[in-house]
C-alpha cells in the first residue's frame, strides 16, 4: 500500500477520499521498515507513532477533509536523523559513546512537526556524529544505497536520504554542515535543502560545528520540501542563533507560476575547471542549457576563495567539533563502566574516549590543534578571516545573478568501501557545498538526470542570504518544466 503514495499530496489526497486512514498507513510502513536491508533507521518509535496516528484519524473523523490550515502534515510519516533528540527516545548519532542515552527534550524542528500532525516513525542512521561524506562512520554499519546496494548514499544524512528514496518514510530530516543533506540528496536522486543559517532552530540537534549545523529537510519533490520549512521555520527563543524573521509561507510562494524567463544566473567558473566525472558534467550543462531555453540568462561569476574552502572548513569544523565534543567523557556525557578503570583517572578518561569511531578522533585531534597555543593564529583565526573572504564572494556574485547553479558533488555515488582508506579524496566530495556553510547561504539539490550506471545526478542550487522562498520557487519551476521535457 505504501508504494502507491511517495508525496504529501497524494496522502493527503487519500485520506480525504479514505482510501486509507493514518492508523493502516502507519502500520504498513513499519511493515516495510523492518523488511528493509538498507539499515535506515537505528530505532523505531512504533507505539508514539501510532498514538500520533490514532490522533490523526480522530481529527479526520471529526473534520472529514484533511484541516491544512490547522494540521498541514496531519498522518505525513516521517523519519527523523538520530542527530536531533526526542524526549524519551534513543538518540545515538549513530555512536557507542551514546548508545543507551536517552534525552529529556525533544528538538523545536521535531517538536513543530508533531504539532502539525506528523507521524515520526524513528531514529535514521548517519555517519558518527553526523562526521563523514558516505554513510560508512556509523558505528551501527553503513547505510545503503536505495537503488544500488554497492553504493553509499552519501553523508552524513545518508540515512535520510536512503529511506525516502526507498520509501520507507515519506520525508525526512537531515542535518548539513558541509553539504550532509545536499549531498545524500544528490546520490540518492530525491530533494534536499539547506534553509539560511538560523532559519530552523537548532534546538534540540546534538552539535558538531555549532557555526555551521543547520536542520535541513528531504523530500522527494519540492513542494514537499517546502511544507516541511513552512512548519519548522521560526524564531526560536531557546536557540540564541535563531533568527527573527518574517514568516513566510513557502507553500503559496512556490505554487505561485515562476517564470524562468529573465532570471539571471550565475555560473562559477571555480565550480567548472576539470575533473568531473563525465555524466555529472553533462547533465548539469544539460540542465543549464535547459533554462536557457526558458528564457534565463547565464553569467560567469568568479568565486575565487572557493579553492581555500576545503582548508578553512577542516579547521573550523573540527575545531568546533573538538570543543563540542569534549563533554563526552563518560561523567557528563556518555557510556561508563563499572570498573577498575575508574581507580585510575587517566585511564578511566582513555577508556571512555576511545568508544569513538576513527573519524571522530581523527577530527577531534586535528581540531584541538588548531585550537592549541601557538597554531590557533595560524590555523583557526586565519581560516576564520578566509571565510569572510568567502562570504564576500557570494555577496558580490548575487549583486549580479539571482541565482548560482552548479554540481552539488564531482561524481555520483562510490561503491562502498572504495574511498574509506584516502580521507582527502572522501573530504573532496564536499567541495561544491562547503563554501555555502560557510557563508550561511541556502541551497538545494535537485535531481537533474542519471550517469551510464544509472546513478542519480543532482543540480546544485545556491541563493543569497534570505532567499530560502526565491530558491525554492526556481527550484520547483525547474523540477517541474525540466522532469517534463527530460523525464
Amino acid at each position: 500500500m505504501v508504494d502507491l503514495y511517495n508525496n504529501i499530496k497524494q496522502i493527503h489526497e487519500a485520506y480525504n477520499k479514505k482510501l486509507i486512514s493514518p492508523i493502516e498507513l502507519t502500520k504498513d510502513y513499519f511493515q516495510k521498515i523492518k523488511a528493509s536491508k538498507h539499515n535506515a533507521y537505528l530505532t523505531l518509535c512504533e507505539e508514539r507513532a501510532m498514538q500520533q496516528a490514532k490522533k490523526a484519524d480522530q481529527i479526520l473523523v471529526q473534520t472529514g477533509q484533511v484541516p491544512h490550515d490547522r494540521f498541514p502534515l496531519l498522518g505525513i510519516p516521517i523519519g527523523i536523523k538520530d542527530v536531533l533528540t526526542i524526549e524519551g527516545v534513543r538518540t545515538t548519532c549513530a555512536s557507542r559513546m551514546l548508545e543507551h542515552y536517552i534525552p529529556p527534550y525533544t528538538a523545536t524542528s521535531v517538536l513543530r512537526l508533531e504539532a502539525a500532525g506528523a507521524i515520526v516513525l524513528g531514529k535514521l542512521n548517519m555517519d558518527e556524529f553526523a562526521m563523514g561524506s558516505s554513510n560508512e562512520n556509523s558505528a551501527f554499519g553503513p547505510v545503503l544505497h536505495p537503488t544500488h546496494h554497492d553504493r553509499v548514499p552519501g553523508g552524513s544524512s545518508g540515512g535520510s536520504a536512503t529511506a525516502v528514496k526507498a520509501n520507507l518514510c515519506i520525508a525526512a530530516l537531515g542535518t548539513d554542515t558541509g553539504g550532509s543533506v545536499r549531498l545524500p540528496a544528490s546520490y540518492c536522486g530525491i530533494v534536499g535543502m539547506k534553509p539560511t543559517y538560523g532559519t530552523i532552530s537548532r534546538f534540540g540537534l546534538v552539535a558538531f560545528a555549532s557555526s555551521l549545523d543547520q536542520v535541513g529537510p528531504l523530500a522527494n519533490t519540492v513542494e514537499d520540501v517546502a511544507k516541511l520549512l513552512d512548519v519548522m521555520a521560526g524564531h526560536d527563543p531557546s536557540d540564541s542563533t535563531s533568527l527573527r524573521t518574517q514568516k513566510i509561507n513557502y507553500t503559496d510562494l512556490i505554487q505561485t507560476k515562476y517564470d524562468l524567463k529573465n532570471l539571471k544566473i550565475g555560473v562559477p567558473n571555480e565550480y567548472f575547471m576539470g575533473g568531473l566525472q563525465p555524466g555529472v558534467d553533462s547533465s548539469v550543462h544539460s540542465a543549464l542549457k535547459w533554462c536557457e531555453t526558458q528564457g534565463a540568462k547565464l553569467i560567469s561569476v568568479n568565486l575565487p576563495h572557493t579553492k581555500y574552502a576545503v582548508a578553512v572548513y577542516y579547521i573550523i569544523a573540527v575545531s568546533e567539533a573538538s570543543s563540542n565534543l569534549a563533554r563526552y567523557d563518560s561523567v557528563r556525557f556518555g557510556v561508563r563502566y563499572p570498573d577498575k578503570a575508574e581507580q585510575d583517572l587517566v585511564e578511566f578518561y582513555k577508556k571512555a574516549r576511545s568508544l569513538f569511531g576513527a573519524e571522530v578522533k581523527r577530527r577531534i585531534i586535528l581540531g584541538t590543534f588548531s585550537l592549541s597555543s601557538g597554531y590557533y593564529d595560524a590555523y583557526y583565526k586565519r581560516a576564520c578571516q578566509v571565510r569572510r573572504l568567502i562570504q564576500q564572494d557570494f555577496d558580490k556574485a548575487f549583486k549580479e545573478v539571482d541565482v548560482i547553479l552548479s554540481p552539488v558533488s564531482p561524481t555520483t555515488a562510490f561503491k562502498i568501501g572504495e574511498k574509506t582508506s584516502d580521507p582527502l579524496q572522501m573530504y573532496l566530495m564536499d567541495i561544491f557545498t562547503i563554501p555555502v556553510n560557510l557563508a550561511g547561504l541556502p541551497a538545494l539539490s535537485v535531481p537533474c538526470g542519471k550517469d551510464n550506471e544509472g546513478l542519480p545526478i543532482g543540480l546544485h542550487m545556491i541563493g543569497p542570504a534570505f532567499g530560502d522562498g526565491k530558491l525554492l520557487a526556481i527550484a520547483n519551476a525547474f523540477e517541474k518544466g525540466f522532469r517534463i521535457n527530460h523525464g
